[in-house]
């Protein structure tokens, strides 16, 4: 059996590489290659007779977790595995939930890869065994993935997260404001703030969620 592959990543330079460890096999060929999801898309409606995409994260345009979303809902009998440098919790939440079937790291030698390959044809998953204990983990702690999200909405200045840290030690605007070299009211200003976009109504509020969601 051939298995057809595409590759996806914004680097040539690992495309070519990729394409390279796969030259091994015989039972592999690489159909085509994109710069990025959106590349991809135009490809497969030229030529969707495809059995898995290798898929990079992080890429211009159309990332890879949106174009896994996409081609999942087009093309589902396509599989696709993330081939990514990052193992970070939040990527592996966010692309199992857009329908990755697998997920290795770019470093990963021809034969894992030739394994992982299969493995994800025959209905498995292919997973690199730090990613697999993290996936482990997010599942037995969902607690963390509700805060991700919540991560997301929270984008404190740096300026702000200052403020908070001082706000932390119990320090009053006064004591604040000369520490930071700003004015009371500024200092005021910003505590507002702090307060909307985390929204809490109390300093005690404010300095609990900043050390829940690791802002200070």
């Amino acid at each position: 059996m051939n298995i057809k592959v595409a590759i996806v990543d914004d680097n040539s330079f690992l495309i070519t590489a990729i394409k390279e460890k796969l030259s091994f096999f015989d039972d592999l060929s690489v159909k085509h290659s994109s710069l990025n999801g959106s590349e991809l898309l135009t490809k497969l409606e030229d030529n969707h007779n495809i059995d898995v995409i290798l898929m990079d994260i992080e890429m211009p345009v159309l990332n890879g977790i949106e174009a896994t979303q996409v081609v999942k809902q087009k093309y589902p009998q396509i599989k696709i595995i993330m081939l990514t440098a990052f193992d970070n919790d939040e990527n592996i939440f966010n692309a199992i939930k857009a329908g990755a079937d697998g997920y290795l790291l770019k470093e990963i030698n021809p034969e894992q890869l030739h394994n992982g390959i299969h493995e994800t044809m025959n209905g498995g998953a292919a997973m690199n065994p730090s990613i697999a204990l993290k996936t482990l983990k997010l599942l037995r702690n969902p607690i963390n993935i509700s805060n991700l999200k919540d991560q997301e909405i929270i984008s404190l200045s740096k300026r702000e997260v200052e403020v908070l840290e001082q706000l932390s030690k119990g320090l009053s605007y006064t004591v604040i404001a000369k520490n930071l070299f700003l004015s009371p009211s500024t200092v005021r200003k910003h505590i507002e703030n702090i307060y909307k976009k985390l929204q809490v109504h109390s300093k005690i509020e404010a300095v609990q969620k900043a050390k829940d969601h690791h802002i200070i």
